[in-house]
């Protein structure tokens, strides 16, 4: 999202929209909006498209800055507790952990799959953790069908961890064949699996995942809540210590 709002903005570096960008961001770079005309305006920028780019990189780090404060509002009027309700995520670990961590995730999200090492290993090194995972498909069909059958695996809590990482250690769009071949390596009762997927709290948990991601500002994939601060994009080790220090 941020790629394209960039690409936009250079695009009509010939338009008025680009002159009114100028004028009203040149004050975030320090200098001084000058009074003449557009034609002007458009001669400077077409001269100087570094600044143009300079500018465009504050507004879009001030813009990600707003709404992540919003982010951040909206979290904490929620409150935790309303992120590790069983009904709607997979939680685990102790219920007084003084760590608590939330992810909203979706199977066939690229930078889901890319923070499953650090996930992963986080969960392997601090048992005293409680986490909430949530499932959270909001790239299609395919990704609806992962997610039900995640949920649907909760019913074989042993197993659903499991289930979990080899999903999002697969290649390529995980689609029901995907899901219920892993079902299988993974040790779950595939029938039970199954119908466990058409269960109308399936339904609801779906239902209530996405209105708390909502009120929560959150609208991309993966979103972390790491001792109720909140971060969208993919997680590392470093930024897992970062979060998790003092």
């Amino acid at each position: 999202m941020n790629q394209s709002w960039k690409i936009a903005a250079l695009g009509g570096i010939a338009g008025a929209a680009v002159s009114l960008l100028f004028v009203f961001g040149a004050g975030a770079l320090g200098l001084s909006p000058f009074a003449a005309n557009g034609s002007a305006l458009h001669g400077y920028l077409l001269a100087h498209p570094d600044v143009l780019v300079e500018m465009t990189d504050k507004l879009q780090a001030k813009q990600d800055a707003d709404q992540d404060n919003t982010r951040q509002l909206a979290v904490n009027r929620l409150g935790l507790k309303a992120f590790f309700d069983p009904k709607l995520a997979f939680v685990t670990g102790p219920s007084g952990a003084k760590t608590t961590v939330v992810e909203f995730f979706d199977y066939n999200c690229p930078y889901c799959r890319a923070s499953v090492p650090a996930v992963k290993k986080f969960y392997e090194t601090h048992r005293n953790v409680r986490f909430a995972f949530i499932e959270f498909p909001i790239k299609g069909p395919a990704s609806t069908v992962a997610a039900r059958a995640a949920m649907a695996a909760r019913k074989q809590p042993q197993k659903y961890l499991a289930f979990h990482f080899a999903l999002m250690n697969q290649d390529g769009i995980i689609d029901e064949n995907t899901v219920y071949s892993v079902a299988r390596k993974t040790g779950l009762d595939l029938q039970k699996l199954k119908a466990d997927m058409a269960a109308p709290s399936v339904d609801l948990a779906l239902g209530t995942a996405h209105k708390l991601a909502e009120a929560a500002g959150i609208d991309g994939t993966p979103a972390f809540i790491v001792n109720g601060r909140i971060r969208e994009g993919a997680m590392t080790d470093e930024v897992f210590a970062q979060m998790t220090k003092g």
